[in-house]
C-alpha cells in the first residue's frame, strides 16, 4: 500500500487521449537506472536467490551476501546489481573468482570475466555490508524499522514497497523479472526468531550465541515482497480446507497480543473462503500463508502478510467508507491479503501500472463485505470511499523511471471496476473475469494492456475508453441531460474524445434500463427526469 502524490498542471497527449494532466518530475539517471529495463538488466533472466543476513541490533547494521542464479538470455559481459547508499558491495565472485565492479549511486556494474553463454545458467554471489536506511514512516516510507517491545526485546521489520528492496540487500530491483524461488536465511541474536516469507526449513544454533532461520520460497516472488520481521514472538496455527486442499495458517504475534490475537485472527479463515470465491484459489499453498505482527501498519508481503492494525476492525479503529460496513472486518487482514491475489500473484511489471495491485485490492474489500453481508453492502462500502477521491492527476504513473501514478489507485480505481461491473451486468461473469485473471496470468507480470484486454475480451465488450477515461485522465465523466418535447435529450461531457460508456437509469415503470450515452446529443421519449444507478462512477448534470 503505497500514495504517491505529486503536484502541478499541464496538457499532455497520453495513449491517444487529449486531457488535462499534471506535468511530469523531473526524472533522473538514478530513476532511469531503477525503473527501466536497461541493457546490463535485459540480457539475463532472474531465476533463484539465496540471500543470507546477519542482523546486528546493537548498531543497527547487517551484513551477509546474496547468491544470484540466472539464465543468459543474449551475449553480454556486464551485470547490474542494485543496492542503495548507503549500503555497500564489499565483493562479488563468480565460480570463486572476484570481479571487478563500478558503483552509478544505487546501481552496481559488474564486469563478468567467464564467458556468458546463451542458454547457461550461472551464478554470481554478492557479499554487502553497512547500516540500512532507518523507515521514516513504514510502509509507506519505508526501510529497516529497530524497535523494542514491550518488554525491551528487539522488535525489527522491514519494509520497502516504492523504495526498493535494494534498500536492505542487493538484488535485480526492478518489478518485471521475479525469482522463481528463493531461500531466504537470516541470523539473529539467540532469544529473539525470524519470520520470513515461505516455510520454515530449519533453525541453525550457532556458536556466537545467535540463531540462523532458513525459509524456503518455493513461488515466484516480487522483490519487495521478501522480508525480516525479528522478535519474540509467540506462534499458533490452523489448517484452512480450501480450494486446493489443506493450506497451512500461521500466525506470530508477541505474548502480550497473544489472547487477542486468537480472536482477531479468525477473520483470516473468513478472508481465505470469500477471496477463494472471488479470485480463485490462494496462490500460494506450497508456501502457506502467515500473518505476523509488526510495529507499523502492515504490508502485503508474499506469505509473510504483516499486521499492526491493533487487532482492531477497520482501519485503526476507522471506516473509511464511512457506511458502518468497514467496521465490521479487519482492514490490513482483508486488503493485505488481497494483495496475495493482486500484486503477489499477478504482478506489476512497472510500477507505473501499480493500479493492477491497488484498485483490484480495493475493490476485494468491496467483495469480502459482499460475500459476508450482502451485495448492497459491498456495493454501499465502494461507493461510500469516493468521498476519499482526489482526481488531481491520473492512475498511472511515468513508465521506466520507478514511478507510480496517484493515490486514486485505490477508491477511484475500486470504484471504475465497480462501473465496470455494472456494465457487464452479469455477476457470474465478472467472478469468472476475476478468477480467469489470476489463472491466466498466475505467477506472472503484466501490464495495463494485457489486464484490459482480457477483461474487455472476456466481458465481450470494448472498454478500452472506459479505461482510458479512468486510468488516464482526472475528469470524471459527466451525463449531462435536459428535458425536452415529452422526454430528455443526454450526452457525455468532461470526458475523452469518443467516450461512449453505457449506463443505467431509473424509467418510468421504477425500473433500471441501460441507455448508450456517447459525446452526441441523444433523445429518450417516457423519461422526464434522469435518475442513474448510482453503482456507476459518474457526475449528473441537469440543463
Amino acid at each position: 500500500m503505497k500514495f504517491i502524490i505529486t503536484l502541478c498542471l499541464c496538457i499532455q497527449s497520453f495513449f491517444g487521449v487529449s486531457q488535462l494532466f499534471q506535468p511530469k518530475k523531473a526524472y533522473t539517471r538514478q530513476d532511469t537506472l531503477r525503473g527501466s529495463i536497461t541493457p546490463e538488466r535485459a540480457w539475463w533472466n532472474l531465476q533463484y536467490y539465496h540471500l543470507s543476513v546477519k542482523i546486528q541490533p546493537n548498531d543497527s547494521t547487517i551484513s551477509g551476501n546474496n547468491l544470484i542464479t540466472y539464465k543468459v538470455l543474449k551475449p553480454a559481459q556486464t551485470i547490474q546489481i542494485d543496492l542503495q547508499n548507503p549500503m555497500q558491495i564489499t565483493k562479488v565472485e563468480q565460480d570463486g573468482q572476484s570481479l571487478n565492479y563500478k558503483r552509478d549511486g544505487n546501481a552496481f556494474f559488474v564486469e563478468l570475466q567467464k564467458k556468458q553463454v546463451v542458454g547457461k545458467t550461472e551464478s554470481i554471489k554478492v557479499f554487502y555490508e553497512g547500516k540500512p536506511r532507518i523507515a521514516r514512516r513504514p510502509p509507506w516510507d519505508g526501510g529497516f524499522s529497530w524497535k523494542k517491545d514491550s518488554e525491551g526485546n528487539w522488535f525489527i521489520t522491514t519494509s520497502c514497497q516504492g523504495l526498493g528492496a535494494s534498500v536492505w540487500w542487493p538484488c535485480k530491483d526492478h518489478m518485471y523479472d521475479e525469482a522463481d524461488s528463493m531461500l531466504i536465511s537470516i541470523t539473529v541474536p539467540k532469544k529473539l526468531q525470524d519470520i520470513s516469507n515461505g516455510r520454515l526449513l530449519r533453525v541453525i544454533d550457532n556458536p556466537d550465541d545467535t540463531r540462523t532461520f532458513d525459509w524456503f520460497v518455493s513461488n515466484p516472488i516480487n522483490n519487495y515482497g521478501v522480508n525480516i520481521n525479528i522478535g519474540n514472538y509467540v506462534h499458533f496455527s490452523e489448517k484452512y480446507k480450501g480450494l486446493k486442499g489443506d493450506l497451512d495458517c500461521n500466525y506470530y504475534v508477541l505474548p502480550e497480543d497473544l489472547e487477542k490475537a486468537k480472536v482477531q485472527f479468525k477473520q483470516v479463515p473468513m478472508m481465505l473462503k470469500a477471496f477463494e470465491h472471488w479470485f480463485g484459489p490462494y496462490p500460494f499453498y506450497e508456501d502457506g500463508y502467515k500473518l505476523v505482527q509488526v510495529s507499523y501498519l502492515g504490508m502485503e508481503h508474499q506469505s509473510s502478510v504483516t499486521y499492526g492494525n491493533k487487532f482492531a476492525n477497520g482501519y485503526l479503529g476507522r471506516d473509511l467508507s464511512g457506511t458502518g460496513w468497514g467496521l465490521k472486518w479487519d482492514f490490513i487482514i482483508v486488503h493485505e491479503s488481497g494483495h496475495e491475489w493482486f500484486a503477489n500473484n499477478i504482478t506489476d511489471k512497472d510500477i507505473a501500472d501499480m493500479w493492477i495491485h491497488e484498485s483490484f485490492t480495493n475493490y476485494s474489500e468491496s467483495l469480502f463485505t459482499e460475500y459476508h453481508f450482502g451485495k448492497e453492502a459491498g456495493a454501499a462500502y465502494v461507493r461510500g470511499c469516493r468521498k476519499l477521491i482526489g482526481n488531481q492527476e491520473p492512475i498511472i504513473g511515468d513508465y521506466e523511471v520507478n514511478e507510480s501514478g496517484s493515490g486514486d489507485m485505490y477508491y477511484k480505481g475500486g470504484n471504475m471496476l465497480h462501473t465496470i461491473r455494472q456494465i457487464i451486468d452479469n455477476d457470474e461473469k465478472w467472478r469468472q473475469i476475476l478468477v480467469g485473471l489470476n489463472k491466466v496470468f498466475y505467477h506472472q507480470t503484466v501490464d495495463t494492456k494485457q489486464i484490459e484486454n482480457y477483461i474487455s475480451k472476456k466481458a465481450g465488450i470494448n472498454l478500452s475508453k472506459v479505461f482510458d477515461q479512468y486510468l488516464r485522465n482526472t475528469k470524471i465523466p459527466t451525463l449531462e441531460y435536459k428535458v425536452e418535447n415529452g422526454g430528455i435529450t443526454y450526452r457525455w461531457t468532461t470526458c475523452i474524445d469518443g467516450f461512449s460508456m453505457p449506463i443505467k437509469i431509473e424509467n418510468a415503470k421504477g425500473k433500471y434500463q441501460f441507455i448508450q450515452p456517447s459525446t452526441e446529443w441523444k433523445s429518450l421519449k417516457g423519461v422526464t427526469e434522469l435518475k442513474i444507478d448510482e453503482n456507476f462512477y459518474v457526475n449528473v448534470k441537469k440543463d
